[in-house]
């Protein structure tokens, strides 16, 4: 579905990715970890259109990506669901999921999308019409993951879910997050801070580490590394 070959990325001269290689294959749950500063964010970004590369090629579904604008990737059946979580806050809830649905297929699909988005998360239909600004962090969170889901994506990529979350909300998300996957069939591709629940639930990990791949493998190998264990595991 989604391949990356040699993608490097540079600010100012300096590198944040460095010859990158990635693959995500249809029906996966890809987990990206690494330290802050690593590139994660940048490769996210890259990916949607709003960072250029200097190198490299991404294509999704066979198509060049980095031949199309950002506009015109959301179309396509990605949706990025960006760190810090960036509702619409001075928009009500159900115009944020509307937002999120301006895609052809999320018009098309809205009425089914809506049912699933409201199963997931309850307490967004409980506050549909209160202003997202108003939301604590938490409910925040789900209502971007629900905004990225409005979009009928084939493509779900989420920027650390759990920024800012206290344990318990981050394991309420991650637990919607699993169930998009295993009951829906969403292909998706999280960055997240919280490297052993991440790596649990994914199929295959990357350890990106200064722009690079320093590790990548299933989610026993990525475990069982001395690396992982010592830096993010506190073994």
């Amino acid at each position: 579905m989604l391949r990356i070959e040699g993608l490097s990325v540079a600010y100012g001269g300096l590198k944040a990715l460095v010859e990158v290689d990635l693959e995500v294959s249809e029906g996966e749950f890809v987990t990206i970890v690494g330290p802050n500063g690593a590139g994660k964010t940048t490769l996210f970004k890259t990916i949607s259109g709003t960072v250029a590369p200097v190198a490299g090629r991404i294509s999704y579904r066979g198509q060049d990506l980095l031949a199309l604008p950002a506009a015109a990737r959301a179309h396509l059946g990605m949706a990025h669901v960006p760190e810090g979580r960036q509702v619409f806050k001075t928009l009500s809830v159900d115009d944020n999921l509307q937002m999120g649905a301006y895609v052809a297929a999320g018009r098309r699909d809205w009425v089914r999308n809506r049912k699933r988005i409201m199963e997931l998360f309850p307490v967004l239909d409980e506050r549909r019409d209160q202003l997202a600004g108003t939301l604590s962090g938490g409910e925040q969170q789900m209502l971007a993951i629900a905004r990225g889901l409005a979009g009928s994506p084939h493509l779900l990529m989420l920027d650390e879910p759990s920024m800012g979350l206290a344990p318990t909300i981050t394991d309420a998300i991650f637990e919607r997050i699993r169930a998009v996957h295993k009951e829906d069939g969403l292909t998706i591709l999280l960055v997240e801070q919280r490297v052993a629940e991440a790596l649990e639930s994914c199929d295959r990990g990357y350890l990106l580490d200064t722009g690079r791949v320093a590790l990548h493998g299933s989610y026993e190998t990525l475990l069982s590394d001395a690396r992982v264990k010592k830096a993010y595991l506190g073994m």
